[in-house]
């Protein structure tokens, strides 16, 4: 079986139907704020505005299971196993509400509980001596709270214990903004955003592990719709602290690259017992809040640090079936080899050319001229080269001129929104070619039933390849055809770039640039850069880019850094220099 994947995960993304203030519209898909369990043999993953739950026996496969027994549209849902039983719970303006399951594929949750706490993005932990905890907040000016729970009643002991709150004025990070920049709101609703939040970062999802004895609490920040959405955390000696900020923060951490944003997760271990974080990743074009789910190798080191390994965390990426090493075992080595490669279609939309399905932007996409079936893109690599697997990643465009309204919406902050209650087959056949004139079909979902916007497909066997063509079918409420990446990965047969050495600069105690010169033959570079040498636990992955300014440090810690040039043959490794 094919144990390869790619971000962002290929799940069956539930349409949501959103009604803003003064009339606007949004039909887009979205999944967000993912917990994942391990629970007799299964694994379940929860997100939001999903109308149910996946479930995989691998990691590979995801199957979606509908659910009418746990609430469709309370955001950032939480499950742990809590005494032999699945534990669910989710955001409530109004008293939290928990549900339990022993057979979540036989839909038999039962509320079991409310409480007196009205909690946003909740996360509960069962500790090892069988005292259960819960932990909330989501908030540009209020904490992450965290108390004990009576395992029974499932009612607060005692008072709120304060754990998080925000610091951008040290961390980095933290700092809202695409790139760490500040925004800049306009018109009435931006002033009164500016009025409401200002540039205060929201702090939210919180998460719990315990591992040798340490507590790691996880948290997210500064906000969903931007690129640098991030997880950091805190390790304590108990479960409700006290807890000290872990330096090495954010541990999940994606602003490059295709698809950005990695933050509100959790944190996991699998059959093997080798560590996962899923986050949440942004689109928002459609809605701020359209987003995807991604899943990355996780661990901690010798000194019990918490990190993620999300270099190129966008290419394909190896799920084994047993313990391996997160950093040196999680890559197949195959690479992007479609990047600005030469696209043609049978039709287009101004504004919406062919080459922006090889632009390495989820965010910009190519959309056919009608909604017919047979309308095509093609991209030309160049020259003939190994092609192992190809990602077909589709976007939604203006599906709300197509799709029906529903009737039946749930008021949120300031819109109101309904959840499709069924999948939408993606129909599309993938074919390749050596000449451009003789084509071999590779993939083919028609009368399939499948719903696959991201699909990601890895042939029996590699195949040579120069042209690649998609085609359309039938697409979800008969919109038309729109591709945000066509992604081949493989090998080519050309030498790899030479190493690079870049400069290293520290204008302020939460910034770094590093400039460095372009590589012929580099098709991009990747960053990594971390609070010691052997800690380059962050990586920024850049294309047509030769400086990169870095608003995400710390204020206190020297930081390292190593920019490495890859191509398609492979990556080339540069020297590790110290950030001065």
């Amino acid at each position: 079986m094919n144990r390869v994947v790619c971000n962002p995960v290929d799940l069956a993304y539930r349409y949501q139907d959103v009604r803003m203030p003064f009339g606007g519209r949004s039909v887009h898909r979205e999944a967000a704020d993912p917990t994942v369990v391990h629970y007799r043999g299964r694994y379940y993953m929860f997100a939001s505005m999903t109308r149910g739950f996946w479930h995989s026996e691998d990691l590979v496969e995801w199957e979606l299971q509908h659910s009418d027994r746990i609430p469709a549209t309370d955001y950032a849902p939480d499950v742990r196993e809590v005494d032999g039983a699945l534990l669910f719970t989710a955001s409530r303006r109004a008293k939290g509400r928990f549900f339990r399951s022993v057979n979540p594929l036989a839909d038999d949750f039962q509320e079991v509980a409310s409480s007196e706490i009205a909690f946003w993005d909740p996360a509960t932990f069962q500790d090892d001596d069988g005292r259960l905890y819960l932990y909330w907040g989501c908030s540009h000016n209020q904490p992450i709270r965290g108390v004990e729970l009576d395992r029974e009643s499932l009612q607060q002991i005692g008072e709120a214990v304060p754990l998080i709150e925000a610091d951008a004025a040290v961390r980095g990070w933290e700092r809202p903004g695409d790139d760490y920049v500040p925004v800049v709101r306009r018109g009435i609703a931006g002033k009164i955003m500016d009025a409401y939040i200002g540039d205060s970062p929201f702090i939210e999802g919180a998460y719990l592990n315990r591992v040798a004895g340490r507590y790691h609490l996880q948290y997210a920040g500064p906000g969903t719709q931007y690129n640098t959405y991030a997880d950091g955390s805190y390790t304590g000696t108990g479960p409700l602290g006290p807890f000290e900020y872990d330096q090495n923060s954010p541990f999940s951490s994606k602003p490059g690259g295709f698809i950005t944003g990695a933050g509100h997760g959790s944190t996991f271990q699998d059959r093997h017992g080798n560590w996962w974080h899923v986050a949440t990743m942004r689109i928002s074009v459609n809605a701020d809040f359209e987003r995807r789910i991604g899943l990355f190798p996780a661990g901690f080191d010798d000194d019990g640090v918490l990190f993620c390994n999300q270099n190129f965390a966008d290419f394909p990426m190896s799920i084994p079936d047993r313990a391996f090493d997160p950093w040196t075992e999680a890559s197949p080595g195959w690479m992007l080899l479609s990047y600005r490669a030469e696209a043609t279609a049978s039709s287009f939309l101004a504004e919406h050319e062919p080459k922006l399905a090889t632009d390495e932007s989820v965010r910009t996409w190519w959309v056919a001229g009608s909604r017919e079936h047979g309308e095509w893109l093609s991209i030309d690599l160049g020259a003939v080269m190994t092609v192992h697997a190809l990602q077909v990643n589709l976007a939604d465009h203006k599906l709300e001129q197509h799709a029906p309204k529903l009737r039946d919406l749930a008021k949120g902050t300031v819109s109101k929104r309904g959840i499709f209650p069924h999948s939408y087959p993606t129909e599309f056949r993938v074919e390749v070619s050596v000449d451009g004139a003789e084509w071999t079909l590779v993939h083919n979902t028609a009368d399939a039933g499948e719903d696959r916007p991201h699909a990601f497909i890895v042939p029996p066997a590699p195949h040579e390849v120069r042209y690649v063509r998609v085609t359309a079918g039938a697409m979800p409420f008969g919109g038309p055809f729109a591709l945000s990446g066509l992604r081949v990965f493989g090998h080519a047969d050309v030498a790899k770039p030479a190493a690079v050495t870049p400069t290293a600069t520290r204008p302020d105690a939460r910034t770094a640039v590093l400039a460095w010169d372009a590589v012929p033959g580099a098709v991009g570079y990747n960053i990594r850069y971390g609070i010691a040498p052997e800690k380059l636990y962050h990586s920024w992955l850049v294309y047509d880019r030769t400086e990169l300014e870095i608003g995400s440090l710390n204020a206190d810690p020297t930081y390292w850094a190593a920019v490495d040039s890859f191509n398609e043959a492979g990556v080339t490794p540069g020297p590790i220099v110290r950030i001065d």
